[in-house]
C-alpha cells in the first residue's frame, strides 16, 4: 500500500518542479506547511471564485491539508505542531478518527511509536484507535504487511536508481527512494513498538466513595509502569460479590481527561464491590480492587430519617407572599401612592436605553443626609451621567445617623426590587400618625422607585455590606450591578473607572473627604467585593470555621475576602455526600469524652474521612492563624451537614462555646491574617442565600 502522503507527493510531482530530495527537506516542507496554506489561500482572487461552491471547495482543501499535516506531525513526533493543529481545528475538521489509506489513525501511530505525550494530547481531543484492529493478530498482520510492502518498494526503487543513467527521471526516483526509506524505518519502529509492548499494569489509587443513596463514585490514577504502551481506555466493573461473579455491570471510559466514574441506579443499603482495569494495544491489564473494597449507597439523613431543611420553603414563602398581597388588595392603604412627584413617574423599561434623560433628578452634590447611589459597571468601565457623576438620589435630608436596623431592612428590600411599588402602597399611611422608623423606610422605598424610574431598570443589584459615611454627616447606601450584555445608550456613556477617578475634581480635603470622594476612592474595592461574592464553590465537601463577633447593634461573621458569601473554609474532598456510616461515626466521635477518639478500622469509608478531616483541620487552623494545639478544644457541629444545592456541603468546626462569639471589648489573642473581613450576620445570610 501507499500512504496518503506518498500519493499527494506523486500528484504534486506531475504539476510542480522537483521537491525536496531528503527526509530533512521533507521536514522543512512540513514545518512550513501552514504558511504555504495561507499563501495559497490568499493568492486566490476573490472575484474569480464562482460563488459559495468554490469557497467551500477551498475550505475542504485546506482541511484536507490540515489532516495530512496532523499525520506528518505525529509521524515526525512534533508535539508542538500536534498541539497547534488540535487547537486550531476541531476533531471533525481534522478528520481525527478517519483512517488513512494504510488503515491507520494518528493515535495508532503515536501509541505504536510509544510517544506518550502526543498520544495523551490526541486522547484529550477525542482521538480513537483504528477499528480495523479487532485483535492482536490483525494488528500484527497489518504492521507486517506495511513493513513488507515498504521494504519491497525500497528494493524496487533502489534497483531503478542503480541501473538508470543519471538524469531528471533518476533524480525523481532518488527522492521517492529516500521518502520510502524513511517510511520503511517508521513502520519498522511501529512494529517493534507493538512487539515489545505488554499489557498495562493495574490502575493505582482506586478509591471508592458513596455519592448518594443510589450511587457510588470510583476515582483512580494511571498505572505506575512507564515501560508499557500508552493506556487508551479503562473498564469499571461492579458486583455485589467480592469475587465479581456474577457481574452486575461494567462501563468503558475512553475520555481520559478526568479519571472517575459514577455508578448510578444502585439499591440503597446494598454493598457494591468495584474494580478497575486499564487497556492498551496489547489488551486489558489485571483489575485493581478499590479501597475500601465495597461501598453502600446511603446519605447521612438516613441515620435518623431527617427531611431536607429547605424542602418546600421557597414555595411556602411564595404562597405566603401571595396571600399577603391578596389581603392588601382591598385594604385602604392600597390606594395609589400620591407622595411621588409627577415629574418622577417614569415607565420602567427592560433595558438601560433611556438612562439619565434631560429631566433627571440625580444629585450633583450632597447635603447633610441619607442618599442612595447605584453603580453599574462592565469590565473596567462604569456608567455615569452626562455630568460624569455616579447616579445619586436623596432618601432623607434630615437623617444624619443611619440605624443598623434600617440599613438591614433596606438590604432585605433588595431581594424584592420588582415589588417596590406594592411595598410602597402597603407602607403608605398618614405621615402624622406613622413612626419615625416607618417614615424613614417609606422614604427609602420612594428613593428606590425614583432610582428605578430614572435608570429605566428595576434590578438595582446587590447592596454593599456597609454604607459610606463622611464627617459632614452624609451617608451613602451603595448598590452594585454588573452589566454583561453589549448595549448602546443615548445621553450617557461608559467611562473607564481610572479616568473617572483622576478627572473628577475633589471639593473636599484629603483629611476629611466627602462621601462621594470616599466612594470614588474605594469603588474598585467595592466592585471586587461584588464580583467575588457571586463566585460559587466547586462541588465537594468542605470544612467551615464559624467565628462571630458582637457589637451593640449587630453580630458580625468572619469570612474570606476572596469569597465573602461563604464562611472561612478548606476543601475536604470532591465528593459532597456524607454516607450514613460516616455520619454514624461522626456522631460517636462527638459523644465521646476523650478529645481524640479511637481511629476507625482501616480500609473503610470512615477511616478515609478521618484522614481527610485531619488534613483539613490542620490546613484550616493555619488559614485562620490559630495554633494547632488550640484546636484540641474545638468541636465539629454534629447536628447536621449543611447542604447547598446538592453539589456543595459543609461540616462546621466550632471554637469552644465561650469563644464562638467575641463580645465587645473581649480580647481575641488569635486574629486572622490579611485576606479576611467581618460581615453583618444578616448581610452574610442574604449573600449565602444568593
Amino acid at each position: 500500500k501507499m500512504t496518503q502522503q506518498m500519493r499527494d507527493l506523486q500528484l504534486a510531482q506531475a504539476r510542480k518542479p522537483p521537491g525536496p530530495s531528503s527526509p530533512n527537506a521533507a521536514k522543512r516542507l512540513y514545518r512550513n506547511l501552514s504558511g504555504k496554506f495561507r499563501v495559497n489561500y490568499t493568492s486566490f482572487d476573490e472575484g474569480s471564485l464562482a460563488g459559495r461552491g468554490e469557497k467551500d471547495k477551498l475550505r475542504k482543501s485546506c482541511l484536507f491539508q490540515s489532516n495530512a499535516a496532523l499525520f506528518e506531525a505525529v509521524e515526525l513526533q512534533d508535539l508542538d505542531r500536534v498541539q497547534e493543529l488540535l487547537k486550531q481545528y476541531s476533531p471533525e475538521e481534522l478528520d481525527l478518527n478517519t483512517p488513512n489509506s494504510e488503515g491507520l489513525l494518528p493515535l495508532d501511530i503515536a501509541i505504536m511509536t510509544n510517544n506518550a505525550p502526543i498520544a495523551r494530547a490526541l486522547l484529550q481531543a477525542g482521538a480513537k484507535e483504528s477499528p480495523h484492529f479487532v485483535s492482536l493478530e490483525s494488528r500484527s498482520l497489518h504492521l507486517s504487511t506495511l513493513v513488507r510492502e515498504a521494504e519491497q518498494r525500497v528494493n524496487e526503487l533502489t534497483a531503478q536508481v542503480v541501473n538508470e543513467v543519471p538524469n531528471a527521471d533518476c533524480s525523481e526516483k532518488e527522492k521517492q527512494l529516500k521518502a520510502w526509506e524513511w517510511r520503511y524505518r517508521l513502520y519498522k519502529r511501529m512494529k517493534a513498538g507493538f512487539e515489545h509492548a505488554r499489557v498495562p499494569d493495574a490502575p493505582t489509587n482506586v478509591h471508592l466513595s458513596v455519592a448518594s443513596s443510589s450511587s457510588v463514585q470510583v476515582t483512580f490514577w494511571e498505572p505506575l509502569s512507564v515501560n508499557s504502551a500508552v493506556v487508551t481506555k479503562y473498564k469499571v466493573e461492579w458486583s455485589c460479590s467480592p469475587t465479581f461473579s456474577p457481574l452486575l455491570g461494567e462501563a468503558i471510559i475512553d475520555k481520559l481527561k478526568n479519571l472517575h466514574f459514577t455508578i448510578r441506579g444502585l439499591v440503597s443499603g446494598t454493598a457494591y464491590y468495584v474494580q478497575v482495569s486499564a487497556y492498551n494495544m496489547k489488551g486489558w491489564g489485571p483489575p485493581q480492587a478499590s479501597v475500601p473494597p465495597f461501598a453502600i449507597p446511603s446519605n447521612w439523613r438516613e441515620y435518623d430519617g431527617r427531611a431536607p431543611r429547605r424542602r418546600g420553603q421557597a414555595e411556602a414563602l411564595d404562597h405566603l407572599l401571595g396571600q399577603v398581597k391578596t389581603v392588601h388588595q382591598h385594604c385602604v392603604c392600597h390606594e395609589p401612592c400620591k407622595n411621588q412627584p409627577q415629574s418622577r413617574k417614569h415607565s420602567v423599561s427592560k433595558s438601560l436605553k433611556h438612562l439619565f434623560h434631560p429631566g433627571s433628578k440625580f444629585l450633583k452634590t450632597l447635603k447633610r443626609g441619607l442618599y442612595l447611589t447605584a453603580i453599574f459597571y462592565k469590565d473596567d468601565n462604569i456608567l455615569v451621567t452626562h455630568e460624569d457623576q455616579i447616579p445619586v438620589v436623596e432618601i432623607d435630608d434630615t437623617y444624619s445617623c443611619l440605624l443598623m436596623q434600617d440599613f438591614l431592612w433596606f438590604t432585605k428590600v433588595s431581594c424584592m426590587w420588582d415589588e417596590i411599588l406594592w411595598l410602597r402602597q402597603c407602607v403608605t399611611v398618614s405621615q402624622s400618625s406613622c413612626s419615625c422608623i416607618l417614615q424613614t423606610r417609606f422614604k427609602m422605598l420612594l428613593a428606590i422607585s425614583q432610582m428605578q424610574g430614572l435608570l429605566g431598570i428595576q434590578d438595582l443589584g446587590q447592596v454593599f455590606f456597609e454604607p459610606v459615611k463622611d464627617k459632614q454627616g452624609n451617608i451613602l447606601i451603595v448598590t452594585l450591578k454588573e452589566v454583561k450584555t453589549n448595549q448602546t445608550f443615548e445621553s450617557v456613556r461608559w467611562v473607564p473607572i481610572c479616568k473617572l477617578q483622576t478627572s473628577r475634581k475633589s471639593v473636599s480635603s484629603p483629611e476629611e473627604p466627602t462621601a462621594l470622594d470616599m466612594l470614588l476612592i474605594s469603588v474598585q474595592d467595592k466592585l471586587a467585593y461584588h464580583q467575588q461574592s457571586s463566585h460559587a464553590l466547586s462541588p465537594g465537601l468542605y470544612l467551615g470555621y464559624l467565628k462571630l463577633c458582637s457589637a451593640v447593634d449587630q453580630i458580625r461573621v468572619l469570612v474570606p475576602e476572596r469569597l465573602p458569601n461563604i464562611l472561612c473554609h478548606v476543601k475536604i474532598r470532591s465528593n459532597p455526600n456524607i454516607s450514613r456510616e460516616e455520619w454514624e461515626w461522626l456522631q460517636k466521635m462527638a459523644s465521646v469524652d476523650e478529645p481524640v477518639p479511637a481511629e476507625p478500622e482501616a480500609e473503610t469509608t470512615q477511616n478515609h474521612l478521618f484522614q481527610e478531616l485531619q488534613v483539613a483541620i490542620k490546613e484550616l487552623m493555619t488559614l485562620v492563624n490559630i495554633p494547632l494545639q488550640e484546636a484540641k478544644d474545638f468541636r465539629l457541629y454534629s447536628q447536621e451537614v449543611l447542604d447547598f444545592g446538592g453539589q456543595v456541603s459543609f461540616l462546621l468546626l466550632l471554637p469552644p462555646s465561650d469563644d464562638v462569639c467575641t463580645a465587645p471589648g473581649q480580647n481575641n489573642p488569635y486574629t486572622p491574617r490579611s485576606g479576611f473581613l467581618t460581615l453583618p450576620l444578616q448581610i452574610f445570610e442574604l449573600g449565602e442565600e444568593g
